[in-house]
This record gives structure tokens, sequence and C-alpha cells, in this order.
């Protein structure tokens, strides 16, 4: 890559986050918030990054007593049923020019559904909570964050327990607190490829850590909710790979943790991430723990020589292809 950490756009975007999330915690959106608590239903759709942030968002929502549920843009776009009398949409797209979120947000204001949308900052979406500039880098991490503390205000106004300025606050000292001590060094990059497992929301979790481990460093990783490797997906993994256990502690039946056990005996090597102390709720503790996860995939960016500025590159990046599914494209 012939360039250090620190000279990417990649490092200045994550360490952002502690102060984007500490604006964050000053956001007041009690009015956004009023047609998701009155809706009968409300549905969260994203694509890729957001929509890991639309099944966490759809677990805050739940706390607050809400029926809230979660599909990838083009799920919900071309496949599902589409909104029904009395439902709420949300819509996560940073750049807003995602096609299949474009497209679902498209159909929400042409047939007067209830929307709620949340971009980076001049994306061109009037209605949006607004978070934070387009992003300087392919691998998005800050984006993703601030949509996260987004929509833990939006539950707490809905009525959930959590959500609040205190709560982001300390979500943004922890993640400082991280940011001055990684604790990654110990995960090792594997010869092949990379499993992440992880329980409940550090199952969603897990896979935005394996995005990123894609995207920037190149690295084939898969992230997993534990009891989804167990069935099946763990037996292609040899001793060429490696298993990197999220919070393993949070596992209320203890099965992340044996799971790791079973991978170091058949000889694949195991790793663990975790965020200790603090008292945040599990939802609201993936905001550290991805910080953590981030700064792994910074990591083996350096090691393997990779930009994780610049990911989309080739017959990927044609232009068509990202436009395929959105409003414009008919049909």
């Amino acid at each position: 890559m012939g360039e250090s950490m620190t000279d990417t756009a990649l490092h200045r975007m994550i360490r952002q986050q502690a102060d984007v999330l500490d604006r964050m915690a000053g956001l007041d959106l009690a009015d956004r918030a009023a047609p998701l608590a009155a809706a009968r239903r409300v549905i969260l759709v994203g694509t890729g990054t957001s929509q890991h942030a639309a099944e966490l968002g759809a677990m805050l929502l739940e706390q607050a007593g809400l029926d809230a549920r979660w599909f990838p843009s083009a799920t919900w776009a071309r496949w599902s049923a589409g909104p029904q009398p009395g439902d709420a949409l949300v819509v996560i797209s940073h750049t807003g020019e995602t096609a299949y979120a474009a497209r679902s947000r498209a159909d929400a204001l042409a047939r007067g559904v209830p929307l709620v949308s949340i971009t980076g900052t001049g994306a061109g979406w009037p209605e949006a909570i607004q978070t934070v500039p387009h992003e300087e880098a392919e691998t998005y991490t800050v984006s993703y964050t601030s949509a996260l503390a987004v929509l833990a205000r939006l539950a707490q106004h809905a009525g959930s327990a959590h959500g609040s300025p205190a709560d982001l606050r300390q979500a943004a000292a922890q993640v400082r607190d991280i940011l001055a001590s990684p604790g990654v060094d110990d995960v090792a990059v594997p010869a092949r490829s990379l499993a992440v497992i992880g329980c409940g929301p550090w199952g969603v979790t897990a896979r935005e850590a394996a995005l990123k481990l894609r995207e920037g460093a190149g690295l084939l990783a898969q992230g997993f909710d534990t009891e989804r490797l167990l069935h099946g997906f763990a037996v292609p993994y040899t001793a060429a790979d490696g298993l990197l256990l999220v919070q393993p502690d949070a596992d209320p039946d203890g099965l992340t943790a044996a799971l790791g056990q079973a991978a170091a005996q058949e000889g694949i090597p195991v790793a663990t991430l975790s965020v200790a102390g603090g008292s945040l709720p599990p939802v609201l503790a993936q905001i550290p723990m991805t910080v953590r996860l981030q700064l792994l995939a910074e990591r083996f960016a350096a090691l393997r020589r990779r930009s994780p500025d610049t990911v989309i590159t080739g017959a990927w990046a044609a232009p068509r292809l990202w436009q395929l599914g959105g409003p414009a494209a008919g049909g």
C-alpha cells in the first residue's frame, strides 16, 4: 500500500466517531419519532451497512413497544407485499443514491406512507435526518454509527428506556477509550478466511465487521449469528481459517464460547474481541464494539498492504450495476 494507517481516509473517519456521537446525543427528534410511535407497523430498510443499521434499529424500536420489522431494500421494494394501512417506513441510505433504498423512498412518497429517512448531509432528500458528510473512504464507518445514534434517539422519543443523550455520551466515552487502546493486535490474519460470530445483536455486528474486513482489507470474511454458524456453516473451516468471537460473555447460553472451544479442537485459530465495562444496553453496546472491529479492519488493511479507501473497482464499479433497481430504472 505504501502508506501507514494514519495516511488513510478510513483512519480519519474512524476517529471522528466519538465527537459525532456526542453531537447526535443532542438531537431532539420528538417530531420525527411521532409518526413511528403512531404507526401500526414500522418497516426499516437499508442496503449493506445500512441494512445492518435497519436490523439494530428494529430492535431499538421494539424496545419502545413498536411492531418494528427490517427488510433489505431490494426485498422490500421488489418482493414484499408492500406497505399496509397504518405502516410507517424508515429508509436508511448514507448517500441517498442506493438504488433500492431510493426506490423504497420514492414508492413511500408516491403512496403517502409516513416516512423517516436517515442520510448523510447533502444527500438530496429534503425530509431526511442528516448525520455526517459523505464519507471519504468507501469502507463506511462513521455514517453507520451515527445512523445507529439517530435510531436510538428515535426509539427513546418513541418510548424506549434506552437511547437517551446520556446513553450516547456513554457510548462516545467508550469509543474514545477504544480509540486510545484498540486491543486488536492479538487477532491474527488468517491464511484463507475469517468467520466472525456473535449472539443476538452481536451477530449483526459480526456481519458488519465481516463486511468491513472484506472491503477494507480485501480479506475473505463472513459474519454469523452464533447458532447459524453451528448449523452447517462451520463445516468448510480448517486450520487455514480463523474464528473471531465477538463478546462471547454476552451469550446467555454460552454457545459462542462453546463454538470457540470446538473450533480450537479442530485446529482452527480462535480469537476474541470484547468491550469491557460500561452499562450500555445490548443494542447500544454495538456502537463501541463496532468501532473496535473497524480498527481491526484498518489494521488488517495495513498488514495486507491494501487501500481501505477505494475498494469498489473494475467491473464491480460499473455505474449501470449501481443504478439498476433505482426509481429511474422504470418498471
